[in-house]
């Protein structure tokens, strides 16, 4: 971040009356040095979010709201004190309340059932509700456009459904899938389990304040630097791709009159597309391959599209009898010259010539 956040442990002193006030802790947002400070005659804002041990959520959403021209170079105040937390300018995830008239930003209470909406029904937690309140302004300055542009909406949305989305979900407690079934691996490399880990450790000797104070700075660098990274690529490689694979469907029954196969003109991420514009455009029937150029060895690729985003099973494999094969034998299965190979799975398969790559599909 381009200013320093500055972080205050709440204390006693803070809310009796003519007592002094105490000196803060001033981090900067990308190294650990602490540098002591007296309050100076016009105070920044104050962002208040509970103590003791943290979680994803609020780390994300401290962040966040620190971008804001509103909340730029902010204290933090970290403390369930509800004394201390009324006189503060935003408080997040402690206190009990929502209310973005006063950027109150709490999930917790009895009732609470915020969503972002325009599609998504996710329980929001503290991050969602600052990203829902926010986020248009974050990402509308850190692409430089204004808030308005039809780009920042699509952002908006796209950087919720892959990244602040799944904060919600986990610190709310919702499963990703509708089972019973125990899952078949253990995932602990989720953002809400890399911040977690970043708590102080019971075995530590320093429990200080200060120390936790530092964990939760390293929490908020790392989750603010993903958020930014989700930006950044959805800004940079996502928009601009989403265009190609929009033209690309387009024109989709100049190379099949079926309209099920795609070719894809321009190598670029279009995997994370297909469906959504599937249905913003009506694509019926479905697509099944998409048809590419291997830009590293100029060979074709032609690949099936699978059944939903999360999902490895196509939507139509290619022949069972073609998989695993390659090269001259598979030429001789198929009866298509230039083959290269088949994936055992039959997700894809590839040939020497565009010609080639076109006939494996049918």
């Amino acid at each position: 971040m381009a200013a320093s956040l500055l972080f205050i442990r709440s204390r006693i002193s803070l809310v009796l009356p003519f007592s002094p006030m105490p000196n803060f802790i001033a981090f900067n947002s990308t190294i650990s040095n602490l540098t002591f400070s007296t309050a100076c005659a016009s105070p920044p804002k104050r962002i208040g979010t509970h103590n003791g041990t943290f979680h994803c959520d609020e780390a994300l959403g401290c962040f966040m709201i620190g971008l804001t021209s509103k909340f730029h170079g902010a204290q933090i105040i970290r403390t369930r004190n509800l004394q201390v937390l009324d006189t503060l300018d935003a408080v997040l995830d402690v206190g009990g309340v929502y209310d973005p008239r006063t950027d109150r930003f709490d999930h917790h209470q009895k009732g609470f059932d915020e969503i972002l909406g325009n599609g998504f029904t996710t329980k929001l937690s503290s991050a969602g509700l600052v990203y829902k309140h926010y986020g248009i302004e974050i990402i509308a300055k850190a692409i430089q456009l204004d808030e308005g542009h039809p780009d920042v909406h699509s952002l908006f949305s796209a950087v919720y459904r892959n990244f602040v989305e799944a904060v919600d979900a986990i610190d709310n407690g919702i499963n990703q899938y509708e089972t019973n079934q125990p899952p078949r691996y253990v995932n602990n490399t989720t953002l809400s389990s890399r911040i977690s880990r970043l708590n102080l450790n019971w075995y530590e000797a320093d429990q200080s304040p200060e120390k936790e104070d530092q964990a939760f700075q390293h929490a908020m660098n790392l989750a603010g630097s993903e958020f930014m990274d989700c930006i950044h690529f959805h800004a940079k490689s996502w928009l601009p791709a989403r265009s190609v694979v929009m033209e690309c469907l387009a024109t989709r029954k100049n190379i099949d009159s079926s309209g099920e196969i795609m070719l894809l003109t321009m190598s670029c991420p279009w995997k994370l597309h297909i469906f959504e514009l599937e249905v913003e455009m009506k694509i019926d029937p479905v697509l099944k391959y998409v048809i590419y150029q291997d830009e590293r060895n100029n060979k074709w690729r032609v690949q099936a599209v699978a059944v939903s985003p999360d999902k490895f099973e196509s939507r139509k494999a290619l022949p069972s009898h073609w998989r695993g094969l390659t090269d001259d034998h598979l030429s001789q299965v198929t009866g298509i010259s230039g083959c290269v190979f088949v994936h055992s799975s039959g997700f894809i398969g590839g040939n020497k010539t565009y010609e080639g790559r076109s006939s494996l599909n049918h």
